[in-house]
C-alpha cells in the first residue's frame, strides 16, 4: 500500500517531468502558490487533494500509485512471520510457489484443483502479506528481488526439509534432463563465495528461461526443480572416524 508521503514525492516528479511550476498548479487547483508550497513541502495532504493534482497534470490517480509500487525496494528475504503465514495454509504455499515462477491465474486454477475463487482468494492474501501487488483482471506484479530466498532455517525451509527433500531425493535423477552431482573437496575459503554466485547465477538462468518458455505450448514445456546447494559439510559417519 503506497503511503501519502510516497505519492505527495511521485506527485513532486510528476510536476517537474511536466514542466509545471507551483504557480501553475496554483492556478489550477485555485489556491495560493504560497499554500501549494507549504502543502507539498509538508509531504501530508488528503486523498482528495492529491486526486486534484492528478487531475491537473492529466495523470489517472491508479497510474500514480502504480509508479509507487513500482518504485518501492525489492524483498530479498521475507520476515519470519510472513513465512509463518505462507505455510499456515498448503494450498496458499502451493500459490506463492506458483507466483514465484510467474504464474498466471488460469495457469494455476488449470493445473490444480483450485476454483478461480479460492485461487483469488490466496493471490489476495499474498497481497496481503507482501509478496504481491494485486492488479486488476488479478493479474500481479511480484514484489520479491531477483536474489530472493526464503530464510536458511525459517518457516518455509524447514517445512521443506520435514516433507519434501526425501521425496526429492528419492528418484533417479536418471530421465532426460536430469542428473544429480555429488562433488566434495577442500577449497580456498576466499574461493568458496565465488561458487556461491556462480550457482546463483544459474538459478537464475533456470527462472529466465522459465519466463521465456512461457510463450510455449504445454505439450512443448516439462516441469523440473532446480535445487542448488553447497555448505561446509562432513558425512557424520565419516566424521566418526577421524582422529
Amino acid at each position: 500500500m503506497s503511503t501519502t508521503a510516497d505519492l505527495v514525492s511521485a506527485l513532486k516528479h510528476e510536476l517537474k517531468a511536466a514542466r509545471m511550476t507551483y504557480a501553475d498548479l496554483a492556478v489550477a487547483l485555485g489556491l495560493a502558490e504560497s499554500s501549494v508550497k507549504r502543502m507539498l513541502a509538508k509531504g501530508d495532504m488528503p486523498l482528495s487533494r492529491i486526486d486534484s493534482i492528478c487531475r491537473a497534470l492529466k495523470l489517472d490517480f491508479a497510474d500514480l500509485a502504480r509508479r509507487v509500487a513500482d518504485a518501492q525496494p525489492l524483498l530479498a528475504q521475507l520476515t519470519q512471520e510472513q513465512e509463518r503465514a505462507v505455510v499456515a495454509d498448503k494450498k496458499l504455499l502451493l500459490v506463492a510457489i506458483c507466483v514465484l515462477s510467474q504464474w498466471t491465474l488460469e495457469q494455476i486454477v488449470a493445473s490444480y484443483r483450485l476454483t478461480e475463487a479460492e485461487c483469488i482468494g490466496y493471490l489476495a492474501q499474498l497481497d496481503r502479506i507482501g509478496i504481491i501487488e494485486l492488479r486488476p483482471l488479478n493479474r500481479y506484479r511480484l514484489k520479491l528481488a531477483k536474489a530472493f530466498r526464503w530464510r536458511p532455517h525459517g518457516p518455509v525451509m524447514d517445512y521443506f526439509r520435514d516433507n519434501a527433500l526425501l521425496d526429492y531425493f528419492s528418484g533417479g535423477f536418471d530421465g532426460a534432463g536430469e542428473g544429480l552431482l555429488l562433488v566434495h573437496g577442500s577449497v580456498s575459503r576466499s574461493l568458496a563465495p565465488s561458487f556461491m554466485e556462480r550457482m546463483q547465477r544459474v538459478a537464475q538462468d533456470f527462472a529466465q528461461q522459465h519466463l521465456a518458455d512461457q510463450k510455449l505450448q504445454e505439450k512443448d514445456r516439462e516441469g523440473y526443480t532446480l535445487l542448488l546447494a553447497m555448505r561446509n559439510w562432513e558425512f557424520e559417519a565419516f566424521a566418526a572416524l577421524r582422529r
